[in-house]
């Protein structure tokens, strides 16, 4: 008897996963019976969680949604990977909420746990936020349009300042490193295309509702890839270096194709003809610029330096 709170526990935490579970597979879990799992479903119907049984001879819980439903309940791991995510930042107007979250969780800690978190913020250092951040209203509203599949209409300023009105069919949301990006089809160009979050401006009332199409190139993960590794970028660079690719593949974040056993071709993508430069050297391999002229002019000027500051010391 001893053993039923906390198994009544761990059967919870299992269903607040949202999904189907047969009782043979609930069993299994908990090493009980299926006699058992449907004995301890019951005392948590008692309790006010409502568990869904599905008919047939499996037989499935779920469980489902509830005005009274009470606590949600985390396990160890759960709940560590909570408070961290309320450290992480990215999105305005969600600060002093995430605190009065943070302090209602970690008061309910168990002793074990309050010592692995206080280690954890004792060991990281969290430096100041740097970049634009999303505003939590454009998140909620991009959020709930995708849900409802209706039309985003919005005004959007790009990498070099101009600025256009679009009407797009959002997809996705998406985090790549501390930025938000809006995926979604842009009625206008006929076309996928991905936008900073920060840098649209929503107008109301939305467009017309849609049907959500399947995603680009039928794989979202693969087109993300793709696209933010190069298509977003506006300098395009293309240099022949003296190495196999085999030696440099891993070393680099660029396309790289073999010429021939000893050279290969890298094609780079970025806002600053700096930071090629900066890259390619890094490699430590022989190189020869193909495109853009631009390129090459501007690491014969840092060279040029580069031979002065040498020759200075």
């Amino acid at each position: 008897m001893r053993e039923t709170p906390g198994r009544l526990l761990r059967l919870l935490s299992l269903l607040q996963m949202h999904r189907d579970w047969s009782g043979t597979e609930l069993a299994g879990r908990l090493g009980v019976t299926t006699r058992t799992i449907r004995r301890d479903v019951d005392r948590l119907r008692e309790l006010g969680y409502p568990v869904h049984a599905a008919m047939g001879p499996i037989g499935g819980y779920r469980l489902g949604a509830g005005a009274e439903l009470p606590p949600l309940l985390l396990d160890d791991d759960e709940a560590v990977a909570v408070v961290v995510g309320l450290h992480a930042g990215g999105v305005s107007g969600l600060e002093e909420a995430s605190l009065r979250a943070l302090t209602k969780v970690e008061q309910v800690l168990p002793s074990r746990l309050r010592h692995r978190v206080a280690a954890l913020e004792a060991s990281v250092l969290a430096l100041p936020a740097r970049g634009p951040v999303v505003a939590a209203a454009v998140l909620t509203a991009v959020s709930a349009a995708i849900r409802a599949a209706e039309t985003l209409r919005f005004d959007y300023v790009n990498h070099d300042g101009r600025e256009s009105r679009r009407a797009v069919e959002p997809h996705r949301l998406v985090t790549w490193g501390r930025r938000w990006y809006l995926v979604g089809w842009d009625t206008g160009r006929a076309d996928w295309r991905t936008f900073r979050a920060d840098r649209l401006t929503l107008r109301t009332p939305n467009g017309p509702r849609f049907t959500h199409r399947e995603p680009p190139d039928g794989d979202l993960t693969a087109y993300l890839t793709r696209t933010m590794g190069r298509e977003m970028w506006p300098l395009r660079a293309r240099l022949k270096l003296h190495a196999p690719a085999s030696e440099l593949a891993g070393r680099v974040d660029g396309e790289l194709t073999p010429i021939d056993a000893g050279t290969c071709r890298l094609e780079l993508a970025s806002d600053s003809y700096d930071v090629v430069a900066f890259v390619v050297g890094m490699l430590d391999v022989p190189f020869e610029v193909e495109s853009p002229p631009e390129l090459a002019d501007r690491i014969a000027v840092l060279s040029s330096r580069y031979a002065a500051a040498a020759g200075g010391s």
